[in-house]
């Protein structure tokens, strides 16, 4: 029996999220294979992390540092250790909210107007304010975390944002508002090609998307959403172009605002929460797709296994 190493736990804020969703991960692994979990945090990932011989393949489901960046993904590939996952340039630049949307606005998406601002810079607020309109969003460009984002009405709050971004991230984005409704669509290479699963519409009970809405019940996710079928499809086959345009691999969840029944890509992720109360198990139950035969399709399709 081949043994699949599952990495989770990781660096940012979400770990405990990330190691939720490897546990549902685990108790729906394919029967065919045998699954180890790792676990890994800073104080302990180079002991963790010794796998060479240990395992035959693997999938790295950290949210954010050192796995959704790409890290990992680079010590496995210098091991010679198969994974599931996105690659490194995959993975590093769907991870930074800007550049990935930069890169995708050159192919003819949509994207909010953005400024982007390292780590010490001095922040104009009143320029940036007649630039992007209020209210404005203001978050970490770099952490794959649905933690120091705020959505800033007033000029007087612009630097406490920053100031709030900065602690999760080396690089924020200030970002124009966009008044639609938000949706996201999972993709994933399935055994007959590139499948869009059904869309999720979000209604935050909060300003926004934030983790509270995200793991404490404090929004409503819709499947499939409230959108006509023409939209649904077009939503559908932009996700599955910035799959195939970034080279993703496995499971990806591309988020968008509708506005106008215009598509704007807000962010990609490519390793979306998978816990009980995540977005994709539920897509994955309106399709009528079981958790283990989506996991054991992915391994398969993506490591033969």
């Amino acid at each position: 029996m081949k043994r699949i190493g599952l990495i989770c736990g990781g660096f940012s804020s979400e770990y405990n999220i990330s190691i939720k969703s490897a546990q549902t991960i685990q108790n729906h692994f394919p029967a065919h294979l045998e699954c180890v979990l790792i676990p890994i945090s800073r104080a302990d990932w180079q002991e963790r992390l010794q796998l060479e011989g240990k395992i035959d393949g693997a999938i790295v489901y950290t949210h954010g540092d050192p796995g959704e960046n790409g890290k990992i993904q680079a010590y496995l590939d210098m091991l010679q250790i198969p994974y599931i996952n996105s690659g490194v340039l995959a993975s590093a630049l769907s991870f930074d909210k800007w550049y990935c949307n930069q890169f995708l606005k050159g192919f003819g998406f949509e994207v909010a107007k953005s400024q982007l601002f390292h780590f010490g810079a001095q922040i104009d607020a009143t320029a940036l304010a007649a630039d992007l309109g209020l209210p404005m969003f203001v978050k970490p460009s770099d952490s794959g975390s649905s933690f120091g984002i705020s959505k800033v009405k007033s000029i007087e709050d612009v630097q406490t944002a920053f100031d709030t971004a900065f602690k999760e991230g080396r690089n924020v984005v200030a970002e124009a508002f966009l008044d639609g409704t938000e949706v996201t669509c999972g993709v994933y290479r399935s055994l007959d090609g590139l499948l869009a699963l059904p869309l999720t519409e979000i209604v935050s009970e909060t300003e926004f998307f934030d983790y509270a809405a995200k793991y404490d019940g404090k929004s409503k996710e819709i499947t499939p959403a409230r959108v006509n079928d023409a939209l649904t499809l077009a939503v559908q086959s932009q996700a599955k172009k910035i799959y195939d345009l970034l080279g993703l691999r496995a499971i990806a969840r591309i988020d968008f605002m509708l506005v106008n029944d215009v598509p704007y890509v807000i962010e990609v992720n490519t390793t979306p929460g998978f816990s009980p109360a995540s977005i994709v198990p539920q897509m994955l139950g309106v399709a009528q797709i079981g958790i283990q035969d989506f996991w054991t399709e992915l391994i398969q399709v993506e490591l033969g296994m």
